[in-house]
């Protein structure tokens, strides 16, 4: 069942700040202009390493944060897909809900060639329509979309709060936002294996096979500094969302977060 949380604490906007200066390089870049270099560099290697680090789970993840959704008319749906990569959540939509249309944005055009690879594949480019956007300066207008989505990609926000508002102006009115985000584990022994998975296993493979040294330490480093749960809710509720929601999945590990406009 999923929590709400009333309470609005202060610890979020200090998490703000000290999540923008969390990149992937140590170089003077923006963290914008890293992480597409990153994803650029990581994208034929991206679909592989998410199946195989995860074990498939995140496959499932993705099916119920878009089950979340609950579309009952998907024949005049529009939907965003925020930060899209390989473009797996918008194919998985088009699955769920066979009628509706999905734009796919991401600031990496290397990963949206490999996403429009796999949509022409399964012939859905009828339905699914990809542009390289950054979530931060989105092209489309106002109260445009009846649903707003993203998976794994708030973290890699330069600025969170710009970015959830701009998912939000998007957003008609009634609207749900759905957020699909990794988290911290808060029991043991989930918290410690977590850890451990994450800051010395998950980079030892990721860096033998995409050959980018940081991409898969910068997502420990992240995941660390995010700030989950109870506090991404508050933040979704100060960027003018209502009826916010978390609902955390495989023991923690990812959490679904919903708001409605």
């Amino acid at each position: 069942m999923a929590v709400r949380f009333l309470f609005i604490p202060l610890v979020p906007l200090r998490k703000l700040n000290l999540l923008a200066q969390i990149s992937p390089y140590k170089s003077g870049d923006s963290k914008k202009s890293q992480v597409t270099r990153m994803f650029d560099n990581i994208s034929g290697s991206y679909d592989f390493l998410n199946r195989f680090l995860s074990l498939g789970i995140d496959k499932g993840w993705r099916h119920k944060a878009l089950k979340s959704l609950n579309i009952t008319n998907s024949s005049d749906c529009e939907i965003l897909d925020v930060a899209s990569g390989t473009c797996d959540l918008a194919i998985e939509a088009i699955h769920q809900y066979p009628d509706i249309k999905v734009i796919a944005i991401d600031i990496s055009e290397q990963m949206l060639q490999k996403g429009l690879e796999k949509i022409k594949s399964g012939k859905l480019d009828q339905q699914i329509s990809i542009a390289v956007q950054d979530a931060e300066n989105i092209s489309y207008a106002d109260n445009r979309f009846d649903a707003v989505m993203i998976a794994f990609g708030v973290r890699n926000f330069e600025n969170l709060n710009k970015g959830l508002s701009e998912m939000r102006r998007v957003l008609k009115p009634g609207g749900k936002m759905v957020i699909l985000e990794f988290s911290q584990p808060r029991h043991f022994p989930v918290k410690q294996v977590f850890k451990i998975y994450f800051k010395y296993v998950l980079p030892f493979i990721g860096n033998l096979l995409s050959k980018d040294s940081r991409a898969y330490t910068y997502l420990f480093e992240s995941v660390q500094h995010f700030p989950d749960y109870e506090r991404f809710t508050a933040i979704l509720e100060q960027e003018g969302l209502r009826e916010c929601s978390f609902k955390p999945l495989t023991f923690g590990i990812c959490t679904i977060y919903l708001g409605t406009k």
